[in-house]
């Protein structure tokens, strides 16, 4: 008891002869842990809308005419010759037709001069949901183009492409941020270490004299490093929050956030960026420990 309550002391004492640094430090770490944790909030949500568009995705085929129950027996036959499917639907010109003239609602009265089969007849197929990468949706379309009597596919290409891109590139600002997090993590929380270590330096050879064990002498510096770690990841992550629910009242009910219901993390996540943070910084101050004190 009386070990942890020096230890302690010691820690209380170190932090306020050094407080400048040590505040630096802390808003270095929250700042990344901040800088990280947006990014990567914006990830997950993007992985979670491609998770909701991919169960919306369906793969529109235009034929040139109403294909009979012969030709749809062809053509199911030469669509699952590529790969199972969860559904193929038939749409015949007139379907099409009276679909169109649900969807304009009030404005359907356009189309009263227009003929019922001015529309093309087409064959929508949704896919399997492990077929759901980019590149894959890309050869199951060129597939369906060179079926008899089709004119085109549609699946939103353009859209699907620079969304998938656009997750691409956040991927990568995603690992960038968190290697920016370990550097600045490491090393602010190594500068500091140091500076304290730099000025006990003659204490901490008497200590030594004296008969003070490593454990002693290492503890107060690795607390040091698990608080900043700690209170560095919490402020950050408060900060986001703060943040995300500004942004969520501030725009909610337009853009992108009518389509996509913005979440925040998790507290398994929440627990594994402090974890990661505390663990970051602890080794921080334990490789400027063993540089310096060389204990």
């Amino acid at each position: 008891m009386s070990f942890w309550f020096t230890v302690l002391r010691q820690v209380g004492r170190n932090l306020r002869q050094t407080w400048p640094s040590q505040f630096m430090t802390l808003l270095t770490v929250s700042l990344s842990v901040l800088i990280f944790s947006s990014f990567y909030l914006v990830y997950t949500n993007m992985l979670n809308l491609c998770t909701k568009l991919g169960d919306d995705l369906r793969l529109i085929v235009y034929l040139e005419d109403d294909p009979g129950a012969e030709m749809q027996e062809q053509l199911r036959r030469k669509i699952l010759a590529f790969d199972d499917v969860e559904n193929i639907r038939f749409i015949s010109r007139k379907e099409a037709f009276e679909r169109f003239k649900g969807q304009l609602g009030e404005d359907k009265d356009v189309l009263d001069d227009m003929p019922q089969d001015f529309l093309p007849a087409s064959v929508e197929v949704i896919p399997l949901k492990n077929l759901r990468s980019l590149s894959q949706v890309k050869l199951f379309s060129d597939y369906l183009s060179q079926l008899p009597g089709t004119l085109k596919v549609q699946y939103g290409q353009d859209w699907i492409e620079r969304f998938y891109n656009f997750t691409h590139l956040l991927s990568i600002i995603v690992l960038l941020s968190g290697g920016l997090l370990i550097l600045t993590s490491v090393f602010m929380v190594s500068y500091t270490i140091r500076l304290t270590i730099l000025g006990r330096q003659a204490e901490l050879e008497l200590l030594k004299l004296v008969g003070a064990t490593n454990n002693y002498i290492r503890m107060p510096f690795l607390i040091e490093g698990l608080l900043q770690g700690f209170i560095g990841s919490f402020m950050g992550l408060a900060s986001l929050f703060v943040l995300f629910n500004w942004v969520k009242l501030k725009f909610s009910g337009s853009g992108i956030l009518t389509i996509l219901e913005f979440a925040f993390f998790q507290i398994p996540t929440i627990s594994t960026i402090v974890l990661i943070s505390i663990m970051l910084c602890t080794f921080g101050s334990f490789t400027s420990m063993q540089k310096f004190l060389r204990i």
